[in-house]
């Protein structure tokens, strides 16, 4: 049985990760959760894995819980990963994403610790991409436009000079847009949906916000991305870097426009300029040949099919 340990279990992707690790029967999975973090996404499964109380920015905290678990594999998930808020309050995003996982890293190697980590990077890190530059190749230059992007790209640079010079094996994925049940109400396809759900149910009038309707996103299913995290781990080499991605893109009009096909309640969608970011990613398309050849991945599920279960979700809720 490989000892898994996930941080960030309790967010979106991590609960996801969990679901799909528990289908397969052949690890013993480990999550770190922060005393404030919330729980409804891992209830279902709480009782079948061992929850420990951690928080990474930490030194002493995250090297207690690594010589305790002493895993195998990494899933390191746990970020500030909401876009806005890294533009009101940049020092947060920084400090939790880079030093957390510089404190999991010098763990690792402090503690002896020979395991793989997954690290989940992001496209965002691409940031402005011109026009003759898509779909992106990880070779693509990195032009962060926000301070979650830096972030990422700092944690991005953090995996590779880790493996260079002390060996510390990870993987780093850049993993696009990925949407799905449970995905948190301040992303832009989750918003739209919880919106729509409100709307139905009176709670609103039938007014949907909006910010920016024009950037381009390649979209996939956070239980295909989990499943890819998974190969990663299991066939990709130490030290790359890969995209994980769909290879196709749809303007948030579009992502809009379906939703809206999925009610018959008649709604008014409306403008709000506080929606609009200081600097957006006109486009994100990415190519996942080279993961697609380390691994064989492929997406399974159609992206109508990820909007109508998010908002399955939000009117069940």
């Amino acid at each position: 049985m490989r000892r898994v340990l996930v941080t960030g279990v309790t967010g979106f992707a991590g609960s996801h990760l969990v679901d799909y690790m528990l289908t397969r029967d052949d690890c013993e999975i480990f999550g770190i959760q922060r005393w404030r973090s919330r729980t409804e996404n891992i209830e279902h499964f709480a009782s079948k894995i061992t929850l420990l109380e951690c928080d990474l920015r930490d030194a002493t905290s995250t090297r207690d819980v690594l010589e305790k678990v002493r895993p195998d594999w990494i899933f390191h998930l746990a970020a500030q990963s909401f876009v806005p808020t890294s533009w009101t309050a940049p020092t947060e995003s920084l400090t939790t994403n880079i030093l957390g996982q510089i404190n999991l890293f010098e763990g690792v190697r402090h503690v002896g610790l020979k395991c793989r980590i997954q690290l989940a990077c992001s496209s965002e890190e691409y940031g402005m991409v011109l026009p003759n530059e898509v779909p992106i190749k990880e070779t693509n230059p990195l032009r962060p436009l926000s301070p979650y992007a830096v972030s990422k790209v700092t944690q991005d640079m953090l995996g590779y000079q880790y493996w260079m010079s002390w060996k510390v094996d990870s993987v780093r994925t850049r993993g696009f847009n990925h949407e799905g049940p449970r995905r948190g109400p301040v992303f832009v396809a989750s918003d739209f949906a919880k919106q729509i759900a409100d709307i139905e149910k009176g709670r609103k009038p039938a007014v949907l916000s909006v910010g920016n309707l024009e950037a381009k996103r390649d979209f996939s299913d956070v239980r295909d991305i989990v499943r890819a995290y998974w190969l990663a781990l299991e066939k990709c080499e130490a030290g790359e870097v890969y995209n994980i991605c769909r290879g196709k893109a749809w303007s948030i009009r579009e992502v809009l426009d379906l939703l809206l096909s999925m009610t018959k309640t008649k709604i008014e969608v409306k403008q709000d300029a506080a929606r609009l970011r200081p600097s957006d990613v006109p486009i994100l398309l990415g190519d996942n040949s080279k993961f697609v050849k380390a691994t064989g991945w492929q997406p399974t599920i159609p992206f109508e099919q990820t909007l109508r279960d998010m908002l399955e979700y939000w009117r069940a809720r």
